[in-house]
């Protein structure tokens, strides 16, 4: 898989993330009173969004990897972390053990891969 359909796989699947997010930011608005929906609601559009930004700026750096690593992890995470809390609200289960904190120790972990893409692009930049 070249760079170029990578980052294009993760902005579409950050594009699916970002509107569920806000579908269930609607749902926790307006139909369920359990505020961690709006968490999940939350990190969903903000984890997307981020993504989308990491994969296009992978196609302006020196070290692209970085930037895709980073946002694959971030969309994996904020999946795994999400999708956790709705199962927990929704069906009174949880997705399996640990995955809210195995979501969000992946999602951590991204933010630090983008730092040091970032460090890295800095030094290498000319």
């Amino acid at each position: 898989m070249t760079a170029g359909s990578w980052a294009l796989w993760n902005v579409a699947v950050a594009g699916l993330f970002g509107a569920a997010g806000v579908a269930l930011a609607a749902a926790a608005a307006h139909r369920v009173s359990d505020p961690s929906l709006m968490t999940a609601a939350l990190f969903l559009i903000l984890h997307g969004g981020t993504a989308v930004a990491l994969s296009t700026l992978a196609g302006a750096s020196p070290a692209p990897l970085g930037f895709l690593v980073s946002a694959s992890l971030m969309l994996f995470g904020v999946a795994l972390f999400s999708g956790d809390v709705v199962a927990r609200v929704m069906l009174g289960d949880r997705l399996f053990p640990f995955a809210a904190p195995i979501g969000g120790s992946l999602l951590i972990l991204s933010w630090l891969v983008a730092a040091l893409s970032g460090l890295i692009g800095a030094i290498r930049a000319p």
